[in-house]
């Protein structure tokens, strides 16, 4: 006789039933981990489509219906497309590539279409769409960072469509000619160089040593295109921000000599001297960061206060100088297009590098220090750069910080004497600001100590 367990149920009517089968099993928790994986690529694919649509439908608003290549819900299908071509590439590659062809041709065709329509168009549009389906596809594939990073400064990109043809339109053949020419330095020159140490004590690196010119023309570039784009109604500013990116001392130097001939731009003169003292702290650390960044975590504890005090100090003198922003006539933004400063550092950094092993290895970390402090009197960047060039090791996250501290400490009192020297009792309010940058960072010193 069968065993109960093996017999169906019966009714109640005495109609039998055949056993139940056995239920599926709920997929386990790594399983489940990975559908959750895979709809969150495919999620993200179709977020970042809805994001580059909704960007691309803002911008061209004012377009007449019908006219747009695609909209909000065609950018979003595009990265819900690659997102799921991603997803499904390692599984059925034949269906993921069909999906992406596809989806591909109805961009180009969109465009072609386009083109029929109007005698000129751009390939925005097209482009985007293309991108978008290349982000969904890197969710799709599990690289959410990624996608997520490139489909955001796609976004920027085109959200900058008029600040950028703005800059197209005002700039000139020297501007143009330093974009090539710090192209050249930085993306051809600076790879191709070795790493490997060579010269006196093995203190030279040449890669190294060009990112000292690479570094130095970026950040003159850079200020003398903020400068521009800032405008002559803060010109003053602009150009003491701007070169301070270089050299806070010829700022300050250059800003109390004509103050000390025109006694009418005190206010403005004085907010310039104390927002280039903010601006040596932010390249110090900056430098730091680049080239040092073992001491960064102490240093940093020592400029951040500086650059407060500095730049609450401009504020200040800035909204007393109330709508005064004209500019002393003589200060002019260097050449960006003249690399000669940066060379002359590299040079400088050489000796300075060679120096340092030698003081090193014959007096100890008080001679480094001593060198560095007098070479960073007038240029601070030496120090920072020779210590960059040490070998690893050499010393400690503490030391270093507060050995690259005394030569901007020094520095900063050398252009408060310099300043009084140059303008006297006129220059007080930026000499105020400078000795006030001091005593914060002095006053910092215990949380390094």
């Amino acid at each position: 006789m069968a065993h109960p367990a093996n017999l169906g149920s019966a009714d109640r009517h005495g109609k039998a039933h055949a056993a139940c089968p056995p239920l599926q099993a709920l997929p386990s928790g790594p399983e489940m981990l990975a559908d959750l994986s895979e709809l969150t690529g495919i999620g993200l694919a179709l977020a970042l489509g809805l994001l580059i649509g909704l960007q691309r439908g803002w911008a061209l608003r004012d377009e007449q219906p019908g006219s747009r290549f695609a909209g909000i819900r065609t950018y979003g299908l595009l990265g819900l497309a690659g997102g799921i071509a991603g997803d499904l590439q390692t599984r059925a590659a034949g269906l993921a590539l069909a999906l992406l062809a596809g989806a591909a041709a109805l961009v180009v065709l969109g465009y072609w279409r386009a083109t029929q329509r109007k005698a000129s168009i751009s390939g925005t549009a097209s482009l985007t769409g293309l991108l978008t389906m290349a982000f969904g596809f890197l969710a799709g594939s599990g690289e959410l960072v990624l996608a997520s990073v490139a489909a955001g400064v796609t976004v920027l990109i085109l959200s900058m469509r008029g600040p950028l043809h703005h800059l197209l339109r005002h700039i000139d053949e020297r501007e143009m000619m330093a974009i090539a020419r710090f192209a050249l330095i930085a993306l051809v020159i600076l790879p191709l160089l070795p790493d490997t140490p060579f010269g006196p004590y093995g203190a030279w690196r040449p890669r190294q040593l060009w990112l000292v010119v690479v570094l130095v023309s970026g950040f003159s570039f850079t200020g003398y295109i903020a400068a521009k784009w800032l405008g002559p109604s803060r010109g003053m500013l602009a150009t003491a921000a701007a070169g301070a990116l270089v050299s806070s001392t010829a700022v300050t130097a250059a800003l109390a000599g004509k103050l000390r001939d025109d006694p009418s731009a005190a206010p403005i003169a004085n907010a310039g001297i104390a927002l280039a003292g903010g601006i040596m702290f932010l390249r110090v650390t900056l430098l730091t960061a680049a080239l040092a960044g073992f001491a960064l975590p102490e240093l940093i504890k020592l400029t951040l206060p500086g650059m407060v005090a500095s730049l609450a100090a401009a504020a200040i003198l800035l909204r007393r100088a109330g709508g005064n922003l004209r500019a002393p006539d003589g200060l002019k933004l260097r050449n960006p297009f003249d690399i000669g400063p940066a060379l002359l550092l590299m040079v400088l950094t050489m000796a300075l590098t060679a120096l340092a092993r030698w003081v090193l290895d014959s007096f100890g970390d008080a001679g480094l220090a001593t060198v560095l402090a007098i070479s960073g009197t007038v240029d601070v960047d030496s120090a920072i750069i020779t210590m960059g060039n040490l070998p690893a090791g050499t010393l400690g996250p503490q030391t270093a910080a507060l050995v690259l501290i005394l030569p901007v400490a020094l520095n900063t009192l050398f252009k408060t004497v310099t300043a009084l020297g140059l303008a006297g009792r006129r220059v007080w309010p930026g000499a105020a600001a400078m000795l006030a940058s001091l005593v914060a960072t002095a006053a910092a010193l215990p949380l390094v100590l």
